[in-house]
């Protein structure tokens, strides 16, 4: 049975504290107010001033990392608390709940891929679908047709009589016959296969689809000023596109197959019906959105460091972070990352690539198999990071 617990906070003092690890419960407020804070300003998109039915904590409790902000009370407060493990049943008993945590993760979520895409690509975040275009331009370019024939059919259908109409219509014919593109329509396929180096859908595209990946691996991408630039890796058990069926506002961003993909699809008929029927699957969505939110939080933060090489280790350590590996040991973890994604998951310039890549890779805590780049000791991989922050 649900037991829920009250608790009172005096005015004055903290709820929660930034940094702290101990993030086993999360807090709905019932009465009084409190105000949210971090040291990292950029990284903090939350309301300053929240009151009753709000909460806080609910990323670090779910995504089961670190407090990212300081919580104080602005008055006398009484909060509900939730453990981790009761979350499930609480959605079960009150979906209205689960739904105001997502839609609020979602919400923050575009603010701080704003944020980043500004802070990290000098740009902004379009949603225009004339950028498809461009997205299918440059996968042409880099001859991956399957992906260009995707996005040009794509923006033939957001844009028929665009600007690009009559080019995106040749260079479609011309690719299609050596395409592997599929899907180019949605489907009411539960299940669906992707070939390698396939696009499941486009940055400025629309849709109302989230996936979730049952094996395989996808890489989330943008083409910026006539570039790639990898945001994300994501395997078997990850969740994507669920902002889309959230918002249903244009794809901020690319999901390419990076190797043979079976995904589930969920569109919003069914998403409703989970949301009333499957609490651990919602579960599993607010736990994905938190580590999301946690995860671009660090990234901000690594966008305000000055230095390429320490911003290159810093983004390594947020891969051992995210991956929870255990510090106690000497341990070694072999990422998913090759040395360009990792130069453009940090915005590295052009011109600064090669000689950044070099030092990174002369680094005695770095080696590589393959093309994939191993870390050989994690804990002293974070210690360097964190002595590196203080030092600034």
């Amino acid at each position: 049975m649900l037991q829920l617990s009250f608790v009172n906070f005096r005015k004055g003092s903290y709820l929660v504290v930034e940094g702290k690890i101990s993030n086993d419960r999360f807090f709905i407020i019932q009465q009084g107010t409190v105000r949210c804070f971090s040291t990292n300003s950029v990284a903090n998109s939350t309301k300053e001033i929240l009151g009753p039915g709000d909460f806080v904590g609910v990323i670090p409790c779910m995504s089961g990392h670190s407090q990212i902000e300081n919580v104080i009370a602005v008055t006398d407060v009484v909060v509900i608390s939730v453990r981790r493990d009761q979350y499930s049943e609480l959605i079960a008993r009150n979906t209205p709940v689960a739904m105001k945590i997502i839609r609020t993760f979602a919400n923050s979520m575009r603010e701080m891929n704003e944020r980043l895409t500004q802070l990290t690509l000098n740009n902004v975040v379009s949603e225009s679908p004339e950028q498809v275009f461009h997205v299918a331009e440059y996968y042409e370019k880099i001859q991956k047709p399957s992906i260009a024939t995707y996005a040009y059919y794509q923006y033939l259908k957001a844009c028929p009589n665009g600007t690009f109409a009559a080019k995106a219509k040749e260079r479609f014919i011309v690719l299609k016959p050596r395409s592997k593109a599929v899907y180019f329509e949605s489907t009411p396929d539960l299940m669906r296969i992707y070939p390698r180096d396939t696009m499941i859908f486009s940055e400025c595209q629309r849709g109302a689809e989230m996936f979730i990946i049952q094996d395989g691996k996808v890489k989330i991408t943008k083409v910026v000023n006539g570039e790639e630039v990898t945001l994300a890796v994501l395997k078997k058990g990850d969740m994507f596109g669920e902002m889309a069926l959230l918002e249903n506002k244009p794809r901020s961003a690319s999901a390419v197959a990076d190797e043979e993909c079976r995904l589930m699809t969920v569109n919003r008929q069914n998403f409703d019906q989970m949301v009333s029927t499957q609490a651990q699957l919602i579960a599993k969505l607010t736990t994905t959105l938190a580590e999301r939110l946690w995860s671009m939080s660090r990234q901000l933060s690594n966008a305000q460091i000055i230095d390429p090489v320490s911003k290159l280790l810093d983004m390594l350590a947020l891969q051992v972070e995210k991956a929870k590996i255990n510090l106690d040991s000497k341990s070694a973890y072999t990422t998913d990352l090759t040395l360009q994604d990792l130069a453009n998951m940090c915005a590295i310039p052009k011109n600064q690539q090669p000689a950044t890549i070099y030092k990174l890779q002369t680094h005695p805590l770095i080696r590589m198999n393959g093309p994939k780049i191993v870390i050989a000791d994690c804990a002293e991989l974070i210690k360097t990071v964190t002595f590196a922050k203080r030092k600034r």
